[in-house]
């Protein structure tokens, strides 16, 4: 099953949305954008650099579901993955979730699509993309994380914020950057990085502390639905 993409649905209601209305169909026909269009355009083609990423790393966080039962067998862990989430009562959306096999830990990773000219460093403790201070992006994140870890309300389950950054180059290739608020890091990866990392991360596994926490997990989090 292909994972909905929230950021490509919302790319191509922009357009839409823009080109509404008989005149403005027959402008877009003729090939001629108003300046509406002409925004719209340019918002909705962010969305889908975003887009873009999401797919990507969904590609990229195969390996630790495929052939579930082979990697049983092995002794490989294997995750349980869901994506494009909406936490009950919020409007935000989770682009990737991700149950450990030791069943004690959830991780909420976001996918960004930054400038590919420009290297992402950590600069007096903040997240900069370049000169741009992206810093926002991280406390995002973290706050997505301490809400997830709320509504599941699980003792003994932490739950890991992540941010994996396609297209910027990551300085030494992954970061781990500082939120008020949130006790922990919040890492912040190259793609070559993610897999990796993840992968290393489980130390025991649990098959079915981890089966109870992927159900608690789908009964807090639901497929996310773009308003309107």
């Amino acid at each position: 099953m292909t994972p909905r993409n929230s950021a490509a649905a919302r790319a191509a209601a922009l357009r839409a949305q823009a080109r509404r209305g008989p005149r403005r169909r027959l402008l877009a026909l003729l090939g001629v954008r108003t300046a509406a269009m002409r925004q719209a355009d340019a918002q909705a083609a962010q969305w889908e650099r975003g887009a873009k990423g999401e797919k990507v790393t969904v590609r990229l966080l195969r390996p630790l579901t495929r052939w579930g039962w082979f990697r049983r067998l092995l002794g490989r862990p294997v995750w349980v993955i869901r994506h494009d989430l909406r936490l009950r009562g919020r409007r935000f959306n989770l682009d990737h979730v991700l149950v450990s096999p030791c069943g004690t830990a959830v991780v909420v990773l976001d996918t960004k699509a930054w400038h590919r000219g420009r290297t992402t460093a950590l600069v007096r403790g903040r997240v900069c993309c370049g000169a741009e201070d992206r810093h926002d992006q991280v406390e995002k994140v973290a706050g997505y994380a301490a809400a997830v870890q709320a509504a599941l309300g699980m003792p003994g389950v932490t739950v890991w914020p992540l941010l994996v950054v396609h297209g910027s180059p990551i300085a030494g290739g992954r970061l781990e950057a500082r939120v008020a608020g949130w006790d922990g890091p919040v890492h912040v990866l190259g793609p070559d990085w993610l897999v990796p990392t993840l992968a290393a991360a489980p130390k025991v596994r649990d098959a079915r502390r981890a089966a109870l926490l992927a159900r608690r997990v789908d009964e807090v989090l639901r497929p996310y639905v773009q308003d309107g």
